[in-house]
């Protein structure tokens, strides 16, 4: 995993918990079924059948990926309409190129995130670069969609384009594992990331037999995504890995720890690691729409099919 590292953890800021900080148990871990996403590109639906009162303010997150193109394969997405939330795409191997129909646009590989405020609606693709749909190649990646409020539902969209080099890069106690913190903050450290619904995003890579304890927000969700390898989750020990979702109850603290040998292409536990302040509000989702009420709905799908929402622009082909 080509995403951003360092040689030795040891020469960047430790992370710890209090003594005593009370551990977050694990209440649930679920499997990740498969899918095709876009034009079709395989996908695992991280979130599918957890409750959403353990999810909010977060609503879906694909895994996209890992996989390992054919030269003529590479697969993206047609152009698509969003409102009523943010969209977080990190790329972990590969490249992918986006575009809006307000202007926006950009390329984001290796390590690299593109957060996209959607509010009040555009229409967004996101395609490989034709010299990777030439050559093919691996092509790994999350996209994450946050809530937005009610009184953010419907600002004007922009964009967040989080290079790689920014991310805010911790270390475990005794350096057994690296923190990629791309939103949010973590014992007074803080990630590039910015969002109207306060979260933490982390991606830990965490070497064969180390153990991570990291202080967490009480006023937080918590939740743990195996991307590669396997390990275990709380101080119970509750075993999970790839393609696996845990949810955490409360506390003040959670614990990963990864399996003493692993059976992956990385040779690290890797593990996406998310928490956000609940929203508690009403939801209403439909496709490429988030909001409240159904009649919001409805008015979001009125207003995408007379253009409102943006035209594609001309030279798009």
């Amino acid at each position: 995993m080509p995403a951003v590292t360092v040689e030795n953890p040891l020469t960047l800021p430790r992370v710890t918990a209090a003594a005593g900080a009370p551990q977050r148990p694990v209440l649930y871990v679920g499997t990740a079924p498969s899918g095709f996403e876009g034009e079709g590109f395989p996908v695992r639906r991280a979130f599918a059948g957890i409750n959403y009162k353990y999810l909010d303010p977060f609503i879906m997150m694909d895994q996209m990926g890992e996989v390992d193109y054919a030269a003529g394969e590479p697969k993206g997405t047609p152009w698509h309409p969003h409102r009523g939330f943010e969209t977080v795409t990190y790329i972990i191997d590969g490249t992918f190129v986006h575009r809006d129909s307000h202007g926006g646009g950009g390329v984001i590989t290796d390590g690299d995130t593109q957060w996209m405020t959607a509010g009040s609606g555009l229409l967004h693709i996101e395609t490989p670069p034709e010299e990777l749909v030439m050559s093919g190649g691996l092509f790994h990646g999350l996209q994450l969609w946050v809530n937005l409020p009610a009184e953010d539902k419907m600002i004007a969209p922009k964009y967040q384009d989080i290079r790689g080099g920014s991310v805010k890069l911790l270390a475990s106690e005794d350096g057994g594992a690296l923190l990629r913190l791309i939103a949010g903050d973590v014992a007074g450290h803080a990630g590039p990331g910015a969002t109207h619904t306060p979260i933490t995003m982390i991606h830990a890579s965490v070497t064969p037999g180390a153990e991570v304890t990291l202080p967490w927000r009480s006023d937080f969700n918590a939740l743990a995504y195996g991307l590669a390898g396997h390990g275990a989750a709380g101080a119970e020990g509750r075993p999970f890995g790839a393609g696996q979702t845990v949810v955490f109850g409360d506390g003040d603290s959670l614990t990963i720890r990864a399996a003493e040998k692993q059976d992956s292409r990385s040779e690290r536990f890797e593990v996406v690691l998310l928490g956000g302040r609940p929203i508690r509000e009403p939801m209403q989702h439909y496709g490429p729409f988030v909001m409240n009420t159904h009649a919001e709905l409805a008015q979001a799908f009125d207003d995408y099919q007379a253009g409102r929402l943006g035209v594609i622009p001309a030279d798009a082909g």
